[in-house]
């Protein structure tokens, strides 16, 4: 198998599921140089119609989304958005973490759907998908700007996200935090930083997502610590030390998801353990079968984020009893929709 390249997650990139044709490379026995230099991030823009998302799904806590990017640089092996990307005719693997596109009118558009006649507001998820405060936002600065528009309108979301960047925008989120405003919720999958060099080779190093734990909650913001995705055999051992981590830097909450593998991811995973992690790799694949009923993935709403099985209900207890020991257990206060206030664009003198 080709090695990996370094700062990247996958170690292929397989084409997608829709491209008419499917390429196979196959060695013919003749030696060539081929280039191994690392694939270089780019960048197109997306000019939607529209920026909220809706969804009706059982197993999330909202019913709308705001997703200023599609791929993600943080090329973090095991994400469930890596399919998405086939819908525009790309790879889900290396593709989805080198060849990304940004919306740059998203706040102008968030504007005038907040605007709306008939708009209700409720809870905007930022992050939802692809991260909001991956690399490029430091350039692009639409998550920035979205932000700007929630804090003008008075609007609630909430952000997840395994950067550190989001202490760029801590002026805003303590302003809004002090209204009830926002939720920030930092992912954490492993404190062992050789494993997530590997696993999410762009994301903050551990260390620097538990500084931002606390650096927000110095600042007044509520922040909760999602243990996700638990990978069986690989980061499961940590559980607990990464709650009673999360505690320790001032965490009100925590949540945890099992790793789940839909469609393409399956196969990019099963590559990079063989790759990064060969003589475990048969022991986490069979321990994820064990817990999604023998297959790589459950998409039935109710079991894909928690798996079943006697495995997936060991770490559903091992998390219920580390989060009330750690008092990780309780509910954030929720967040205050009868704030919000649809701005009045600047009247037109005839």
């Amino acid at each position: 198998m080709k090695p990996p390249y370094k700062g990247r997650g996958a170690v292929g990139n397989p084409d997608g599921r829709y491209n008419a044709w499917q390429y196979e490379p196959v060695d013919d026995g003749w030696e060539r140089e081929d280039d191994d230099s690392p694939p270089r991030t780019e960048v197109s823009l997306e000019r939607p119609r529209t920026v909220i998302a809706r969804n009706d799904s059982p197993d999330v806590p909202f019913d709308r989304s705001l997703n200023a990017y599609r791929g993600c640089e943080h090329g973090c092996i095991y994400c469930y958005a890596r399919p998405t990307h086939a819908y525009l005719g790309l790879s889900p693997g290396l593709d989805f973490e080198t060849r990304l596109t940004a919306k740059p009118d998203a706040a102008r558009l968030l504007r005038r759907e907040l605007q709306a006649p008939g708009y209700r507001p409720a809870p905007i998820a930022l992050g939802a998908n692809t991260d909001p405060y991956q690399p490029i936002e430091r350039r692009f600065r639409i998550t920035r700007q979205v932000l700007e528009v929630l804090d003008e309108f008075n609007h609630p979301c909430t952000i997840t996200t395994k950067s550190a960047l989001v202490e760029r925008d801590l002026d805003l989120l303590t302003a809004m935090a002090e209204r009830r405003l926002v939720h920030v919720n930092l992912s954490i999958t492993t404190l062992k930083a050789e494993i997530a060099r590997r696993l999410e080779p762009r994301a903050s190093a551990p260390h620097r997502r538990l500084q931002a734990v606390a650096r927000l909650r110095q600042a007044g913001v509520p922040v909760t610590v999602m243990v996700a995705p638990v990978i069986p055999v690989l980061t499961d051992p940590e559980l607990e030390t990464i709650l009673q981590a999360a505690a320790a830097a001032g965490a009100l909450g925590a949540h945890y998801m099992l790793v789940r593998l839909p469609l393409e991811v399956a196969e990019l995973v099963e590559d990079w353990l063989r790759a990064h992690f060969p003589d475990m790799a048969d022991h986490v694949l069979n321990r994820i079968r064990d817990s999604r009923g023998g297959r790589a993935n459950d998409p039935r709403f109710g079991h894909r984020m928690r798996g079943e099985g006697i495995f997936a209900d060991l770490i559903a207890q091992r998390f219920r009893i580390a989060a009330r020991r750690l008092g990780l257990d309780r509910p954030l206060p929720p967040l205050d929709c009868s704030r919000f206030r649809p701005g009045m664009e600047q009247l037109t003198l005839f």
